[in-house]
Formats: C-alpha cells, structure tokens, sequence
C-alpha cells in the first residue's frame, strides 16, 4: 500500500500525541511536516519527532505537493477554514471535534469536501475506544435487544483556562458533544429533540458567568424512535476524569467504562486505594492510536471513515440546540 505522508497543524497536548503515534506508531504513515503558529514549537517538535520540516504557516502543508493528508488540531474556531483550504488543495483530513463552531459552516464544509472528493474524518475518539467499540459490537448482535435509552456521564476535574472557556463555545459544544456523538452511534438513532440545564457549582468557576457557559450540565434527549438518553457533564470531578456510559435494552443492559487505569482492587490495613485515570491521554490513549490507524486505512483503501463530517455536523447541531435549550430553558427540536 501507498504510504500516506502527514502533517499536523497544531502541537498543543493533543496535537503533540497525534504527531508522536504518526511519526512512531501507525503503520503505512509518514510524518513529514509539523506546524504550529507559536515561535519555537514546530522546531522542537519536528528534532523531538526526528521529522525533516516544520513550519509557521499552515500554507506549507497545504501547498506542498508531497503531503496526502493534514491532521488539523488548531483552534475550533479555524476549523472551517482549515478544512476548506486542505480539501482545495488536494489534501484528506483528520479534524478535531467539532467539525465547526456554527452549523450554517458545517453545510458549506460538507459541500466543499463532496465536491473535491476528500475523505475527511473527525475525532470523536469514543468510537475507537476498546469499551465501546465492544459494546456497539454487542448491540448490533442483538444481545440487550432494542435499545431504549442511553445514559452518558462525562465528569472531568481539569478545568480550562479563562481564555479557553472564552473560546471554547461553552459546555455542550466543548464536552458533551463527546456523548451526543456516541449516543447516536450506539443507539443507531437520530436526536428528535432536547433540553438542557446548567449550573456553576463550583466558586472558582464564577468566571464562567461572563461567557454565560456552566461546569455541570444535564441534557434529557429523544430520539426519532421514541427512545431517551440523559447526559451528565460536570468540570467539577476532582478525583479523576471519569467517563461511562450505558446503554439499556428491552433484553438487557451494557454498561460501559471504568475509572481504573488497572482493573485491580487494591486493600491495605488503612484503607481500599484505587489507581484512577486522571487525564484524558490515558483514559483514550488507545483510541487515538486506533483513530488515527484507521484514517490512514480509509485513504490506502479509498473507505468511509467511522466518523464523518456529516456525523460530526448532527453532534453539531444537538450541541447547538442543547445550548439553545440551557440559555432559553425550552426545548429544542432538532431537523434531521
């Protein structure tokens, strides 16, 4: 097979761990080219990685012919235009969620990656994730029956910066998009409507008020089907970062993840201590390794991803409605 020579835009933590499994870890990759705006950045990276080219401007990528894809992980808000000028110019993409900030450029993206033919895949790594990819495989089977509702707990205690959470969109759009996403791939089923609430729990939080975002919200979704979800979405877990799932059928129930970075109890004379997972690079450590392999398996093979634009627009547009819902108390009804 072809090898497929990547670069990435943008090394902040996440960008930095997507660079290191391309240039070390995913077979039929190459990692030729790293890019990050910020003085001294790419040139670390590119001698960390032992990669030949790095850069400033994202135009390098896009212009240099020897390049076949782009792993975009720059700021939400140039989402739009960094996909747009990477598919014009040739190249496939792997996106970061969310696809775009608004959904009226989600479409114009859409439309712009169908015509030039791109394969463009987006990073909601939850699909990749050992757990749930066992779960959906159970699903599928049959083995709960119908499934009839989702329930979606999403609690991290690392809470961003001011000036993240200023440009982050707010809570539903930076962190429960994760769960909107995985509830419609689990449940293989299209949101109907929602309502979302929201509070800040928290005094260190108060900031958020001036950006009218939360750190703990709920959503109570319905699916066209007929069946339900609530997503729980907290800033506030100051014990780890803490994300599962369940998916309750007319035959049974799947529950999904464990805080454990090792499934082991320990016991001593003082107390019961468990090793928890703290950050989300070991939570999903895997899955963006597996993410990641698969993207390159889709150009080599010409294949769909797992996850598409057009998925990531529909977790779009229920992030959207869900912030609707919180900032107007109604709910929001969605077009599918």
């Amino acid at each position: 097979m072809e090898e497929i020579k990547c670069a990435v835009l943008g090394l902040g933590r996440l960008g930095y761990l997507h660079a290191e499994n391309l240039a070390t870890k995913v077979s039929g990759a190459k990692l030729v080219k790293v890019v990050d705006p910020m003085e001294g950045r790419a040139e670390q990276v590119a001698k960390e990685l032992n990669v030949d080219n790095w850069s400033q401007n994202p135009d390098d990528a896009f212009i240099d012919p020897g390049i076949n894809a782009v792993v975009i992980v720059t700021p939400t808000s140039t989402h739009g235009e960094m996909i747009t000028r990477a598919s014009q110019n040739g190249k496939h993409i792997f996106v970061e969620k969310p696809l775009t900030q608004t959904v009226e450029e989600a479409e114009k993206v859409v439309k712009v990656l169908e015509e030039n033919n791109t394969i463009c895949q987006v990073g909601f790594m939850r699909r990749f994730d050992p757990a749930y990819v066992a779960a959906k495989k159970r699903i599928v089977a049959g083995d709960i029956g119908k499934p009839l509702y989702f329930k979606g707990v999403s609690r991290d205690g690392n809470v961003p910066h001011e000036e993240f959470i200023k440009n982050s969109g707010g809570i539903y759009l930076d962190v429960a998009i994760h769960d909107y996403d995985i509830a419609r791939y689990l449940m293989e089923d299209d949101v109907e409507s929602i309502h979302s609430t929201g509070n800040i729990l928290l005094q260190s939080n108060q900031f958020m008020k001036k950006y009218n975002d939360v750190d703990q919200g709920m959503s109570t979704i319905r699916f066209k089907s007929g069946a339900a979800a609530d997503i729980e979405t907290m800033r506030v877990a100051s014990y780890g970062y803490d994300i599962r799932g369940e998916v309750l059928g007319t035959e049974g129930s799947i529950q999904i993840g464990s805080m454990r970075q090792n499934d082991i109890k320990v016991f001593t004379k003082n107390n019961q201590s468990e090793d928890l997972v703290q950050d989300f690079p070991t939570k999903f450590g895997q899955a963006y390794l597996e993410e990641m392999m698969h993207f390159v398996d889709c150009i080599q093979t010409g294949s769909e991803p797992r996850c598409t634009a057009n998925d990531a627009k529909k977790a779009l547009e229920i992030s959207i409605a869900a912030t609707k819902s919180y900032k107007s108390n109604k709910t929001e009804l969605l077009n599918n």
